[in-house]
Parts: C-alpha cells; structure tokens; sequence
C-alpha cells in the first residue's frame, strides 16, 4: 500500500512514524511534510490548501490511500475532494468537519441530543456579547466560533479580560474565525482529552490523555496549542469514562448520522470532570496535537488497518492494544511562541537521540543541507515512554537538556498534575 499523510506538524510527523511501521506499507509520503518526516517518508513540496495540487501529487505518486492530519484541511473538506477523485481516504467530511470548525454547530448538536456541556450564547456583533457578558459575569469563557490554531479561547477571571477577549475577536484578531464568538459558563473541574475511532456507525475506543495549553510552568501565560501531553490519564477513572462514552462521545456518533451528517474519522472530546459528572468542552475532527505523539508511541497495533477500516466503513470487529506504559512530550517552541517568533535559527544536538524509550518529532523544522533550521512556533516534540508519568518525564526532559537551541523554550512542568498524585 502506497501512502500519504497530509500535513506538516509533530501530529503528521507521529503518524508517519507509526504509519512507516507498518508491514503493509510499500511506500510511505509526506505532504509537505518538515525536516523529520524526511527521514522515515518522501517529502513532496505541495500546498495542502490546493486540493487540486495535493489530488495531482496523490496521482503522480500512485497512493492508495491518504491520511489528512491538519483540522483546517478537514474544515476545508479537502477529504471530500480526494474521494471524489476516487482515492480512499481517512478524513471525515466538510460536513462532519463542522463538529471543530463551528463551535456553535456543536452546542445545537448538544441542544439536540441531550449532551452534556457548558450553557452558552452565540453573538455576531460585539454589543450583544458585551451586554450578556455584563449580565453572567466573571469567571467565564471566551471562544471564537470557528478554527483558531487552539489559540481562539479565553479563560476569563475577570470581566475585564473577558471584554478584550471579545473586542479582539470582532475586531479581526482571528479573521473570519473571530467573526461569530461564543461565550460559556466556566466548569470547574479537571479537562482531559478521550479519542475514539468511527466510521459513522461503529465505534472504537482509543485512549485518554490531558495536555498543557498555556505557554508556561504552572499553567500560566497565554493559550497556545499546547506545550506538552501525557498519556494515558489515569484520573479517567473507569466509571467517568463509561459515563463519557454513554452520554458524550455515542449520542453524538448517533446523532451525526441521524442529522445526515455521519462522522467517520478519529473523533477528539475535550472533556471536563465536573462535580455533575463529565460534560463536552470540545470536539476536535482530527488527532490532537500533542497528544498524537504521546499516543503514537503507546500504541501497540498496526495503526493502518486501523485507519484503512474507518475509511472504508468496515471497522467493526476491529480492536487496539496499548504498550503498558505511559508516554509523555515536552514542546521545544520558538522565543516568542504564541505571539511574535523568528525563523531559522540552528538547532544542534538532535540527530541521534531517538530510542527505544525516546523519539523526536518534528514540527517546524526544515532541513538546509546538514543544518536543522527552526521554521515555525511549536517546532520539536521530545516524546519519552515510561513506567509512569515520573520516569517518562525524566526520560523527556533527559532528551530535552541534549538539545543545543538557545532560541527555544519549554516548559519544565508537563506532567506535574498527575506526579503529584503519583507521589501521594
């Protein structure tokens, strides 16, 4: 089987990884693909916003079967266009898509069915969100309506913050994205990330993980796209995740397909453990990052037949084992990361650190001869099993510290929620 993988970040990079493992794949693609995936893939230079471009390349390579990664190519429908250009693809539809590209989309689908999530209202003008925040106040949440690279929600402690949150979302801060804003009730309680597998019908569990998505230790600083991940996340007790399941993730599988709109793909729920039981936060239409990479090096199975299933209806019957251990991934990113970063800067002492208990994906990298150049914001992921989350953080950090790139950050705390009751 001939394969590419649409897009360019650490989440293509981690399923490239596991994709290349597979006996069942003769040739293995990246479009476009940074300066890792070149070492496990054929790069091609295409831009995936075109989806003619990447439809031409699929042709020119003879793929059989394409994986898209990024959420705005999903958004986008670029998986629509490569079906009907007769490729079998892992993607979900346009119409599926809305589920992370309309955030409003989702809380009718809530409305709908029953599931369980924050109350909200949806504005399209900057005076009627500032007169209902006025009226909730403070603390409260902030989100523009479509994508905004897990940069577009404010957290809001006060009603101050949540008035410049606004005023930026309407004022361009996320172009179109910001266009409509939704507010919601803030949810006490512990976030965490459950993934499932479907083609519309049938449903296959993945596994758990909790991420950090403000830039510094202490979970402070701004929202980026996430700093770091661990997986599994043991505070899914067993009871809250059938409860997930049963009232979250299998209404809204259910549901799609009841509205017309089936969701066959990796579906992402961001949930919150509340003091009331778990409620939705989010859906995301793709595979996280960076809790791919975390996932990647805990899963056991072929991944391909896996993703093949989904794409073709058949996965029912399927199963996943999981290694006994925990992965954890610790973001290098650019200085300045998520405002204002350069690009370019020289980053030594990668090459050769991968293991059997460590690897380094790639994010924004690109290659300029023997040179490892850093070309965009989230740009290395140091990605380290363990017996637990301690040792797995250890042995992550351990690769970090042999990474020569004064240009970079990271935090020094991914992890530390589930340390400390590790510790306990």
């Amino acid at each position: 089987m001939r394969v590419m993988v649409i897009g360019s970040g650490g989440r293509e990079h981690a399923l490239a990884w596991k994709i290349a493992q597979s006996p069942l794949v003769t040739a293995l693609f990246v479009a476009p693909g940074n300066g890792g995936t070149e070492a496990i893939a054929t790069n091609v230079a295409v831009d995936i916003t075109d989806h003619a471009a990447v439809i031409a390349a699929a042709r020119a390579h003879e793929i059989d079967f394409v994986v898209v990664g990024p959420d705005a190519q999903v958004v986008a429908g670029l998986g629509d266009d490569v079906r009907a250009a007769g490729f079998t693809c892992f993607c979900p539809s346009k119409a599926a898509g809305q589920l992370e590209g309309s955030k409003s989309f989702t809380k009718a689908l809530c409305d709908q069915f029953g599931i369980p999530t924050a109350a909200y209202g949806r504005f399209e003008d900057e005076a009627s969100a500032l007169a209902y925040l006025y009226v909730q106040g403070a603390p409260i949440v902030i989100k523009a309506d479509g994508l905004a690279a897990g940069k577009g929600v404010t957290v809001a402690m006060s009603v101050e913050e949540a008035e410049e949150a606004i005023i930026d979302c309407f004022s361009g801060a996320f172009g179109a994205s910001g266009a409509a804003v939704v507010i919601e009730e803030f949810m006490e309680g512990e976030e965490v990330s459950l993934f499932v597998l479907t083609d519309g019908t049938a449903v296959l569990p993945l596994t758990t993980a909790q991420d950090h998505k403000r830039a510094f230790d202490g979970d402070t600083g701004p929202n980026t796209g996430g700093m770091g991940a661990y997986s599994p996340a043991p505070v899914m007790s067993e009871e809250v995740y059938r409860r997930s399941m049963d009232e979250i993730v299998l209404p809204t599988v259910r549901g799609m397909a009841q509205r017309g709109t089936p969701y066959a793909g990796v579906l992402y729920a961001g949930l919150m453990l509340t003091e009331d039981g778990p409620k939705l936060v989010e859906y995301n239409a793709r595979f996280g990052d960076p809790e791919t990479q975390v996932m990647m090096m805990r899963m056991q199975s072929d991944i391909v037949p896996l993703l093949h299933a989904v794409a073709t209806g058949t996965l029912a019957g399927h199963s996943v084992e999981w290694k006994d251990a925990y992965a954890l991934t610790v973001i290098l990113a650019t200085r300045g990361y998520p405002g204002n970063y350069g690009k370019g800067s020289e980053i030594g002492g990668v090459d050769g650190l991968d293991s059997d208990t460590l690897t380094i994906f790639h994010a924004g990298t690109k290659r300029d001869g023997e040179r490892l150049l850093a070309n965009g914001g989230r740009v290395l992921n140091v990605t380290a099993l363990g017996a637990s989350v301690k040792e797995a953080q250890e042995r992550a950090y351990h690769g970090v510290d042999k990474i020569d790139w004064p240009e970079g950050f990271a935090r020094r705390d991914i992890g530390w929620r589930e340390i400390a009751r590790e510790q306990d």
